[in-house]
């Protein structure tokens, strides 16, 4: 295939991870869910790794169970850590790879919460911490930021205390 039908397939695959986010942010959680799946399984597990990392991270938005949606997270972190800058750069608005680490240890750190899971959820907070530089300067790196502060806050991150209860699923 030349580059250009491979973007374009590349391309293809994003617009339809985009559409099912927009289904899962308009309620239809499980309609969001089965196209995302089905999207997994045509991608494989060596298929394109920002498409593995995409769809896994907004896989985790839609489980029910916090341990299936700490297992798609998990997912997420492995997938990025495969990407290079390089393969993000041909896309419009992308993030650096790096930029990606604070949100995925962001989601990890509330997922371990959720599962009370405290000294994992505070590490994976400090590597979100860590990361939080990688951001860009605008709304979503605010918006990030803001959530590492607030599970920091329900963590108890200061005082070394839990929280009442988990946090809810923190999403940037």
């Amino acid at each position: 295939m030349t580059e250009r039908q491979e973007r374009t397939a590349s391309d293809a695959v994003l617009t339809r991870i985009g559409q099912s986010v927009l289904l899962h942010h308009a309620g239809d959680r499980e309609e969001a869910r089965l196209r995302l799946l089905d999207l997994w399984h045509e991608i494989a597990e060596d298929g394109d790794p920002l498409h593995r990392c995409t769809v896994a991270h907004y896989m985790a938005d839609t489980q029910d169970d916090p341990a299936d949606a700490l297992a798609w997270d998990l997912r997420a972190l492995s997938a990025a850590e495969e990407l290079r800058d390089d393969r993000l750069g041909g896309h419009a608005g992308a993030p650096a790879a790096r930029a990606l680490y604070p949100c995925l240890h962001l989601d990890l750190a509330a997922d371990y919460a959720r599962l009370g899971r405290a000294e994992a959820a505070r590490s994976h907070l400090r590597r979100a911490r860590a990361a939080a530089d990688a951001l860009p300067d605008d709304g979503y790196g605010a918006s990030v930021r803001a959530a590492i502060r607030r599970l920091e806050q329900r963590l108890g991150q200061d005082d070394g205390t839990d929280g009442p209860g988990g946090p809810p699923r923190q999403r940037a």
